[in-house]
């Protein structure tokens, strides 16, 4: 199966659409272990509605397994994540972002969402 095909959700809920990133953030520097992201002018919706997106964007991925670190600038409209490139394969974020529906970018919404943390 390519790596663009489509692929089940396997539960998530579906409010947590992969490409509803593409319209208001990007990638505005990237390397493995660490990427910023910055929150597009020209975004959809209300500066509520991003804004309500974005905090909840850092809660869950704040206590994501496998990202060590995020940091939220809104006066700079960027977003600093920190994260293990072992555990988060950094093509995950490109196609996250782009909205594409790789096996990386599912992993990576499944930790973000929940379905793959682990009891402590």
């Amino acid at each position: 199966m390519p790596a663009t095909a489509p692929l089940a959700t396997d539960g998530i809920d579906e409010s947590w659409d992969l490409a509803r990133y593409a319209g208001w953030l990007r990638i505005a520097h990237h390397i493995p272990g660490r990427i910023r992201l910055k929150l597009a002018a020209e975004g959809q919706g209300s500066l509520n509605d991003v804004l309500a997106d974005v905090k909840r964007f850092v809660a869950t991925a704040s206590t994501a397994p496998g990202i060590r670190a995020v940091s939220l600038n809104l006066l700079a409209r960027s977003c600093l994540v920190e994260y293990d490139p072992k555990q988060i394969a950094p093509a995950a974020w490109t196609d996250l972002i782009d909205g594409t529906r790789s096996a990386e970018a599912l992993a990576l919404t499944h930790r973000l969402v929940g379905t793959d943390r682990h009891p402590a």
